[in-house]
């Protein structure tokens, strides 16, 4: 049969949201088309807004319920006002702790938002202009001095907008009030915008001028030049498949969100992988298979249907599998319009959540344990946290409702970091993150963020394990690489938001970690000091010039010094060479 269209190879319509086919100018210039603003409204409302109102009301709060217990302590006179003296107290208390929740709450969502991704924007600007005039030829040095300065003038950049801002609305902020202030809220709204601007603007300016500095005085990432030396041959050695980004998606020829038609048409490569590991196992056994998240194009139920019927049917390669997610899963409202807008309040992402949990939980829920948010130890493992909400889980995923999707949504977060400990005092650890920012729109689905309290937990983790050797997997990359991009887009939006201050934080443990994201799509290996960072290409995208697709092995062993890279063999799906080439 000779067609004029083959449909296998789909067409334009495959390609309205692919970045491969479209500057970001151009997708930008469609959504303010087809853009929701009824939709964009009420959830800058609900994401920005309302927490920026609610912490700029906190101390007028604090202050009115502070001058309540003066008068009283004023007017204290006999066992009853002593009586109301500590009614007050108390409710006060229990209220000031709920408060507390409240505005902790907020500002670590707007700093999440608004703050640092103000600071990541402009510090990656100011690197991509500079490198600009470096050019291509720039030596490695060169390029280092370039990303430190631009940390350094961003930040000073940033301060001083800040300083300007804080200076302009200082007038109109007042920080004390009366009960009598505190029934008429309404009356104090233009008040408690002024407090959140000036709050905001104080820890933008003062943040940023601290991150910028540190940035620059920071080891900057360099490419790895060479491996380490096999040393005593009776040393643990650990292989590890390291995989990322396979893009799955439900029909048979379905284009991927990124490379729009131009995706291999169909799953048959991620089938290619499995069965190159399998050889791989087989020939020589691997410890794990590391897949850094993207399992799915769009996380919809029939791209994990997918994935679990091409998994299942290598039960070896199955029981040494670890996932984690990423920004595809969990992200993206919808593959083929990238101007589609959920509300938070929308059962929508949770829903995406909770397939990614299921399916997380199916593949290594019994060797994977959490870790308690209070103690920061070990916990139990994720199938025994999980089956108190087996039934909420299965309600929600067959009827939705706000009221169960409010209910659930700290099952998800507590879930993350995941441990496999160590087996011995020595052995592998292996850290599983989510690094997925909060997104509601599928043109920001890419940001990445790790909380502060999953930071807080894995370093409690590896600090308690001072001669383990850790493997810590996520999908956002640490750092931008160390060479030139192309395109702005490359550079913020995907990286790791507050990724520098996590290189710095994990510094003290570098030498036994060793870090494997996904992502980029990109392979490299290299450093930021003593911390190795490992990014995994896309074995099922299409690659950039005639490079053959491909996923990588990587050898670790342990050593007094720490954990040493001994070699990294690139495994090449020879039958999609020439495809490859061809796209």
């Amino acid at each position: 049969m000779r067609l004029i269209l083959d449909p296998s190879q789909g067409d334009i319509e495959d390609d309205a949201s692919s970045t491969k086919r479209h500057s970001l100018m151009a997708l930008a210039g469609s959504l303010l088309v087809e853009m929701s603003f009824a939709k964009l409204l009420a959830a800058w409302l609900i994401l920005v807004v309302l927490p920026g109102i609610l912490l700029g009301l906190a101390p007028l709060a604090v202050s009115a319920w502070l001058s309540v217990v003066a008068n009283r302590l004023a007017a204290l006179a006999g066992v009853g006002s002593a009586i109301v003296l500590c009614l007050v107290l108390a409710i006060g208390w229990l209220g000031f702790r709920q408060l507390f929740r409240i505005v902790e709450r907020s500002f670590w969502s707007l700093n999440a938002l608004l703050v640092q991704p103000i600071y990541a924007l402009m510090r990656e600007a100011t690197r991509h202009l500079a490198e600009r005039f470096l050019g291509p030829n720039a030596s490695d040095a060169q390029r280092e001095r370039t990303r430190a300065a631009g940390a350094a003038i961003a930040g000073s950049i940033v301060f001083v907008v800040s300083a300007v801002v804080a200076a302009h609305v200082w007038n109109y902020t007042r920080w004390t009030a009366t009960i009598a202030d505190m029934t008429a809220p309404l009356s104090l709204l233009p008040v408690a915008t002024a407090n959140m601007a000036m709050l905001i603007a104080v820890y933008l300016g003062g943040g940023s001028l601290f991150w910028g500095l540190t940035d620059a005085i920071m080891e900057q990432p360099r490419d790895l030049k060479s491996f380490d030396a096999p040393q005593d041959t009776s040393s643990p050695r650990w292989r590890i498949a390291h995989i990322s980004d396979i893009h799955l998606v439900g029909e048979r020829h379905g284009f991927r969100i990124e490379c729009g038609r131009d995706g291999p048409s169909g799953n048959e490569r991620f089938d290619a992988v499995l069965d190159s590991l399998r050889v791989v196992h087989d020939t020589q056994p691997l410890d794990y298979i590391l897949i850094t998240g993207d399992l799915t194009d769009a996380g919809r139920s029939s791209e994990w249907a997918e994935f679990l019927r091409a998994v299942t049917k290598y039960p070896k390669l199955l029981e040494r599998m670890l996932v984690v997610p990423g920004n595809h899963d969990i992200n993206v409202v919808d593959r083929a319009n990238p101007a589609r807008l959920e509300l938070p309040i929308s059962p929508g992402k949770r829903l995406r959540q909770l397939r990614a949990l299921s399916l997380i939980s199916g593949i290594q829920g019994d060797r994977a344990h959490t870790i308690d948010p209070d103690s920061l130890k070990i916990g139990p493992t994720l199938v025994e946290a999980l089956k108190p909400h087996h039934a909420d889980i299965r309600t929600f995923a067959d009827a939705g409702g706000l009221r169960l999707s409010w209910r659930l949504g700290h099952v998800w977060s507590d879930a993350f970091p995941l441990v496999v400990p160590p087996t011995t005092e020595s052995g592998l650890g292996i850290l599983l993150l989510n690094s997925n920012a909060e997104a509601n729109f599928s043109f920001t689905n890419a940001l990445g963020l790790l909380p502060y309290e999953d930071a807080r937990a894995l370093l409690a983790v590896i600090g308690a394990h001072p001669k383990a050797h850790w493997i810590i997997a996520l999908h956002h990359h640490l750092v931008e690489y160390p060479m030139p991009a192309e395109q702005f887009s490359e550079r913020i939006g995907t990286a790791l938001i507050n990724g520098n201050w996590l290189v710095r934080e994990l510094r003290r443990h570098a030498k036994r970690i060793a870090v494997l994201h996904g992502h980029r799509h990109i392979d490299w290996i290299g450093a930021c000091g003593d911390l190795r960072i490992i990014s995994a290409p896309s074995p099922v995208m299409p690659t950039k010039g005639d490079r053959p697709a491909a996923f990588y092995v990587h050898t670790f062993a342990a050593s007094p010094e720490g954990l040493r890279l001994e070699a990294s063999s690139p495994i090449v799906l020879a039958d999609h060479a020439s495809e490859s080439a061809k796209q």
